[in-house]
């Protein structure tokens, strides 16, 4: 199951306690207690791994290592252990005490959440000419903590939508090494999935259905993915009784959940056209274009229509390097 969408409680490591000793040598019997080590820090680090936050669905408290006591002859504790959460690229995280946001957009990426305490002094700084045996230290302080909301919004080139069994996992698999499973029944996928085409990330979204912007099913929980892709495959299949109106129907619940979807670029597959004569699909297609101008027909048992799909989805591969070669 994939988790994405958690909220934990973090808490960095108390610093340790500073302690108080004496000089055991004659004649050099002053204080010598050390400090206490720094409490360890709490980060979040990005990685590619989608299941990362799987741990989080019952562990709700994490830590950070606290700092090791001061100890004889001056000598500092340790400090605390880091804590470092690896938590999947293209996760939002939102602070709930400071308001503050991270958003975790790449491999490698690390974000200070909290920091340790603190270690407390040793009776050896509180030395001095009138007081020469102190038997006085401070304990560590105690690391900071918060409420962490971490929300998991796919970062993909290109994301598939469509209503339930229409052919955007077989597609997914087709093109990619991805194993998304793949049968004839509504809901074949309760997950994301994501595949690579070249330099290209596909994301396949489980199906939607009407309602589904208002919690409806479960595409309350897989709308959000939908948000940071930037191109829609909107699939329509070809042996529906209304493909007009499916497209219509997801169109508005992408809008219903966010208005900002409808602006993204899509293109309208029609998938299944084997199930449909030649003519049916014509119609099919030009019916769609005046909705849409960008529609192409699909098959994945067809070879000149899966050459179709991978030449736009080549002419995206361009255009995204275009983009990187000009922001560089």
């Amino acid at each position: 199951m994939l988790i994405d969408d958690v909220t934990i409680h973090v808490r960095a490591g108390r610093g340790g306690d500073g302690v108080v000793r004496f000089a055991r040598t004659m004649m050099t019997q002053g204080p010598t207690g050390g400090d206490g080590g720094k409490g360890g820090k709490v980060l979040l680090r990005g990685v590619s791994d989608l299941g990362a936050l799987r741990p989080f669905r019952q562990k709700k408290d994490v830590r950070a290592a606290n700092g090791g006591h001061g100890e004889q002859n001056t000598c500092t504790g340790a400090d605390g252990d880091d804590l470092i959460i690896p938590i999947p690229v293209g996760t939002l995280a939102h602070d709930l005490s400071s308001g503050a946001t991270y958003d975790i957009d790449h491999i490698g990426q690390e974000e200070l959440i909290v920091k340790g305490g603190n270690g407390g002094f040793g009776n050896f700084h509180f030395r001095s000419s009138r007081n020469t045996t102190p038997e006085e230290c401070n304990p560590g302080a105690p690391g900071e903590e918060t409420d962490l909301h971490l929300q998991l919004k796919l970062i993909a080139d290109v994301g598939f939508v469509g209503l339930p069994n229409i052919g955007k996992s077989s597609l997914l698999n087709e093109l990619t090494n991805a194993s998304s499973r793949v049968a004839n029944y509504q809901f074949t996928t309760l997950e994301p999935h994501l595949g690579v085409y070249y330099e290209l990330v596909l994301a396949d979204i489980p199906g939607l259905i009407s309602g589904a912007a208002e919690g409806k099913g479960l595409g309350h929980k897989f709308l959000k993915h939908v948000e940071r892709t930037r191109v829609l495959f909107h699939f329509v299949a070809a042996d529906s009784d209304d493909p007009v109106a499916d497209y219509r129907s997801i169109r508005e619940e992408l809008e219903a959940f966010n208005p900002k979807l409808l602006e993204k670029e899509e293109w309208i597959i029609v998938s299944r056209a084997d199930e449909r004569s030649e003519e049916e699909v014509k119609e099919i297609v030009a019916s769609l274009k005046k909705e849409n101008p960008n529609v192409v027909s699909l098959s994945i048992l067809d070879d000149e229509m899966m050459v179709d799909v991978k030449k736009i989805l080549n002419e995206i591969k361009d255009a995204k390097q275009k983009s990187v070669e000009n922001e560089e």
